[in-house]
């Protein structure tokens, strides 16, 4: 089992931890740690682990292991990992974990200004998209555009709460996503929500603040199929610090 440290504060950049596991795939497993692991559309994690000897050990992503609560830190090749035992100091890249952050916690606007069954979605750096159930949408760009911009500048907090597996069961209308489901497993299911702008299971980062995601634009809206929409969201100004 790993700590999750990120869950409870995604501001987080960095923790002391145990080395407990290393996989045959040289995978590095830890007691706790603040990398995220690869799902729900969000990218894992990148940075490094800091070694008692000064030793670093670059890690290239952080993905789930074979249990629920297990995380893997992935090395860049030709890493050599430490020992079952040994104390590291795990540290995330921060500014990129950060972008992602702030177009997680975009794409929940993003589908609060856009109420329609969502098909998929991916967060990246910089961008993010949303796919939706629709036939047509005769929204335009600027609109959405628009719309995002006001609920972003309305500094909305965002905060974190968590529901037992069977009240979800019993409240569907919380699963927007059609194609990801919540990540379960260990019987509670973790729900982000915003203002009361939006409330929806999410596993993911997310900022504090509406406000601290920035400036938006909506680059493009595609077809993709007889009932499928693609929103994609860039930062207008992709640089502010964090």
């Amino acid at each position: 089992m790993t700590e999750d440290l990120f869950r409870a504060d995604s501001y987080l950049r960095s923790c002391e931890a145990t080395v407990t596991a290393v996989n045959e795939r040289g995978g590095i497993v830890l007691d706790r740690t603040v990398f995220y692991p690869t799902g729900g559309g969000q990218p894992g994690d990148t940075g490094r682990l800091r070694l008692g000897d000064g030793r670093e050990i670059r890690i290239v992503t952080t993905v789930k292991g074979d249990s629920p609560t297990e995380i893997v830190h992935v090395p860049a090749e030709g890493e050599t990992a430490p020992g079952v035992g040994a104390t590291v100091t795990a540290e995330i890249d921060w500014e990129p974990r950060h972008r992602l952050m702030r177009m997680h916690t975009c794409l929940h606007l993003l589908s609060a200004v856009m109420p329609y069954p969502v098909t998929g979605g991916q967060v990246s750096d910089g961008k993010g998209r949303l796919d939706f159930d629709l036939p047509e949408l005769e929204t335009g760009k600027e609109e959405i555009s628009e719309a995002l911009n006001r609920l972003i500048a309305g500094a909305h907090p965002v905060t974190a709460d968590s529901i037992s597996d069977a009240e979800l069961d019993a409240r569907p209308e919380l699963v927007k996503t059609m194609s990801v489901q919540p990540p379960r497993g260990v019987g509670r299911v973790r729900l982000i929500r915003v203002a009361d702008l939006d409330l929806q299971p999410c596993g993911g980062t997310h900022v504090a603040n509406t406000a601290e995601i920035g400036p938006v634009e909506v680059r493009k809206i595609e077809k993709k199929g007889r009932q499928n929409r693609r929103v994609t969201v860039v930062f207008a100004d992709p640089s502010p610090s964090a």
